[in-house]
């Protein structure tokens, strides 16, 4: 009986140090960056949102970021920290458009609870056809987990 006891007072303690946690803090931080690209009407320079917005990366139409969404005033891209540059599709009203964004990658520890995040920098300006896009104003080329704009983009 007095086996049994101290097995099972064994195994209770196995059972807390494999389950419970070191730090005792969850992660609260943002820990993916995103590239901010706010909208503006080219006629009145102030941000708008377009009827429909749908956006996803090329040769991923099936995994659309936005689908026909309405009321979006900035559009989140998500970059690969594991390339040196992206393509997007972005369908303003109907109308198709395509951005490659040219980058560089930075690996940073945000802490021992959130892990690394990766931080992007643009190396130029974005290349980008002119179907309903009239122009792309670079505001913040580093690109961060902070709700910073990056881009301007005017339709």
């Amino acid at each position: 009986m007095k086996e049994t006891r101290t097995i099972l007072f064994l195994l209770f303690w196995i059972f807390e140090l494999l389950f419970s946690s070191c730090a005792p803090e969850a992660c609260l931080e943002e820990t993916e960056s995103m590239l901010k690209a706010s909208l503006f009407d080219n006629v009145t320079k102030k941000k708008a949102s377009p009827d429909s917005l749908t956006l996803y990366g090329l040769d991923h139409e099936g995994e659309k970021i936005y689908d026909r969404s309405q009321g979006v005033q900035q559009a989140l891209f998500p970059l690969n920290p594991s390339s040196d540059n992206c393509t997007f599709i972005i369908r303003i009203d109907s109308i198709s458009d395509t951005i490659t964004f040219r980058y560089t990658s930075n690996p940073r520890l945000v802490s021992k609870e959130c892990g690394y995040t990766v931080n992007f920098n643009l190396i130029d300006t974005p290349f980008y056809t002119r179907n309903a896009i009239d122009y792309i104003y670079t505001a913040k080329r580093k690109i961060t987990t902070y709700n910073e704009e990056n881009l301007r983009i005017f339709y």
